[in-house]
């Protein structure tokens, strides 16, 4: 069945929306998926903040000319979804990349991260980095260690000064009972 005028005009607003809004857009190939496998990846995805769409080769190359992004030829050739992250890249990149490794149905295109085009190599680097709320905790854990640090070099004067009182208080008391 053929798409009206409107429709695709329609379709290419929602497909420039979700590239302007996300963080990552990972674009694969999905030939040969089942709709249980479909929806599986998709489960996946929306766990991590994400959308997982089929789209039309051409309305998406218009979407992201529209957005203008440079345009790599492969990636809108075959079948083409799009997996899109408002969140955390890391995460949607490690969950995209997790499904392709046990599935030999989808194929990572590439993408783009932000503004910048991604080859499906770069994607699959950025699956192995931390999900975001680890490079938080281990940045903090940075900043804070030097005033942890001066923390505990301010206190052990205090600490070997008290242990002197007590060792010397102990003596006294030994000596005052024998």
């Amino acid at each position: 069945m053929a798409i009206t005028k409107e429709r695709k005009q329609e379709l290419v607003a929602e497909y420039g929306e979700w590239v302007s809004q996300s963080r990552i857009l990972i674009i694969t190939e999905y030939k040969g998926l089942t709709m249980k496998q479909l929806d599986e990846l998709r489960r996946k995805i929306r766990e991590v903040g994400g959308e997982f769409h089929i789209v039309k080769n051409t309305l998406g190359k218009l979407a992201v000319e529209n957005a203008g992004l440079p345009l790599p030829a492969d990636y809108f050739e075959g079948s083409t979804a799009i997996g899109f992250t408002y969140e955390d890249a890391p995460a949607m990149a490690k969950a995209v990349n997790e499904f392709a490794r046990t599935s030999e149905f989808l194929k990572v295109k590439g993408g783009y991260l932000g503004q910048n085009p991604v080859s499906a190599d770069q994607i699959k680097n950025l699956a192995d980095l931390p999900p975001l709320p680890v490079v938080r905790a281990q940045l903090m854990g940075t900043i804070l260690a030097p005033a942890s640090q001066l923390a505990r070099t301010l206190a052990e004067p205090g600490r070997q000064l008290a242990a002197i009182f007590k060792a010397y208080a102990d003596k006294l008391a030994a000596t005052e009972a024998g």
